[in-house]
């Protein structure tokens, strides 16, 4: 089962960033759906809608958005063609409406990551293996299916981003939490914000 998730969200961030046909940000929300369908299929999601957990949850998005902020700011610094590759990632949406974006991002990748990445394999490697190698393997997991993207900054950005969410998870266990920070994240840094 774990190794199931492992072979099939590889195989689905391969086809997304490796397939040049068809609208990117459909292709990713197709492939957060195939993988949050097989998470379902083999556990219910533990969701409770509390108004702590939003709020919590927003704010941890905007943290978020803040340590993109500065990272955006020091990039060049570290890495001479970080501007060339923010681009390439801000790309990948041309000719989609940012509209289109947003619900995409909001309503499908944000909830669907979340409910795979965090509340069906982490969770579960984190039972199997302990918290702590649970959450980092998760992680590499994460930003290692970026690789296809053959972007090192979206990488990078995955691994920042996974790591994030990955410690978020292993504090709160709450995936009202985890579902709201990434959807407002992704949806705000991608549709409404850019950071570019």
């Amino acid at each position: 089962m774990i190794w199931g998730a492992f072979l099939l969200a590889t195989v689905c961030w391969a086809i997304t960033f490796g397939w040049a046909g068809g609208n990117f940000w459909v292709k990713i929300g197709l492939s957060v759906m195939v993988v949050t369908l097989y998470s379902l299929f083999w556990q219910k999601p533990k969701i409770s809608f509390r108004l702590r957990s939003f709020l919590t949850g927003l704010l941890s998005a905007a943290v978020l958005y803040f340590i993109f902020f500065l990272g955006d700011q020091l990039a060049p610094y570290l890495l001479p063609e970080a501007k060339a590759q923010v681009g390439g990632i801000y790309s990948l949406g041309e000719g989609t409406s940012n509209a289109l974006i947003f619900l995409l991002l909001f309503l499908i990748t944000g909830p669907g990551e979340e409910i795979f990445w965090r509340g069906f394999l982490q969770e579960r490697l984190m039972t199997r293996w302990g918290k702590g190698v649970g959450c980092l393997v998760t992680t590499g997991v994460y930003a290692g299916v970026h690789v296809f993207s053959g972007n090192l900054l979206l990488i990078l950005a995955a691994l920042v981003a996974g790591a994030f969410w990955g410690l978020l998870y292993l504090w709160k266990r709450d995936l009202l939490i985890q579902i709201t920070s990434h959807s407002f994240w992704s949806a705000v840094i991608f549709a409404v914000a850019p950071i570019q």
